[in-house]
């Protein structure tokens, strides 16, 4: 929580300065897309479970992603309850089935079929953990008066980021998924009106049965995003 007064500008050496050669950096970015080429999204886990302390510290560094004003405004709820994930599974299956039975429109449908999804989501049941994001529109300071988060997507995007990073770090597979609307979200984990759920990521262990489909292997490449100006 914020207090007014740590609303005051203070200067500090930088920390944890990295020097590298031209050659270590490369050396470096290459080992990271070796590294990140290996995460993939599946939908195939195992209920193996995962030690809270790991959820713990992934969490704990997608929390040093950088935000907006440093308002750091997002909450992350981890939930390994199988009572809770069946319920999340059950509400969110009844958007789903919505969704999939022509709420999101033929053009989206098509631009799914090579995905191979549908509106059954055992993974939110069967992986040991769910990981809900929530995006904080205002905060509060210790005194509760209420202020203003700034490029709150754009912040917790990245943070997610951090964590899904964190995650195939630690060995594990997720699933980023997204039901429309997530609004029972804020009911299910009781959440206040100032949050708003993004994304729900299924983690936990491949199954040994576990497929992707072809088409996320299709990757852009470099000259398609990426633009140089030099």
């Amino acid at each position: 929580m914020f207090s007014r007064s740590q609303m005051s500008y203070e200067a500090l050496a930088l920390p944890d300065r990295v020097r590298l050669s031209d050659a270590e950096a490369l050396a470096g970015a290459r080992a990271a897309h070796d590294e990140i080429r290996t995460r993939h999204t599946i939908r195939d886990f195992t209920d193996q479970p995962v030690p809270r302390e790991i959820i713990e510290a992934c969490v704990q560094a997608a929390g040093t992603a950088p935000s907006g004003a440093n308002h750091q405004p997002w909450h992350f709820v981890a939930i390994s309850d199988p009572g809770l994930k069946q319920r999340i599974r059950d509400e969110a299956e009844i958007e789903e089935k919505k969704f999939y039975e022509g709420g999101a429109g033929d053009e989206w449908l098509r631009a799914l079929e090579p995905i191979g999804t549908n509106a059954d989501k055992p993974h939110l049941s069967t992986a040991p953990w769910l990981i809900v994001i929530f995006a904080q529109r205002w905060g509060a300071f210790d005194d509760g008066t209420r202020f203003k988060n700034y490029y709150v997507p754009e912040s917790v995007g990245i943070a997610t980021g951090f964590l899904i990073w964190a995650l195939h770090r630690a060995g594990l597979s997720m699933l980023t998924h997204t039901p429309n609307p997530m609004k029972f979200l804020n009911d299910a984990l009781g959440r206040p009106a100032s949050e708003k759920p993004t994304m729900i990521l299924a983690v936990g262990h491949a199954a040994e049965n576990a497929k992707v489909p072809a088409v996320a292997k299709m990757k852009k490449p470099l000259s398609e995003i990426l633009s140089i100006r030099d």
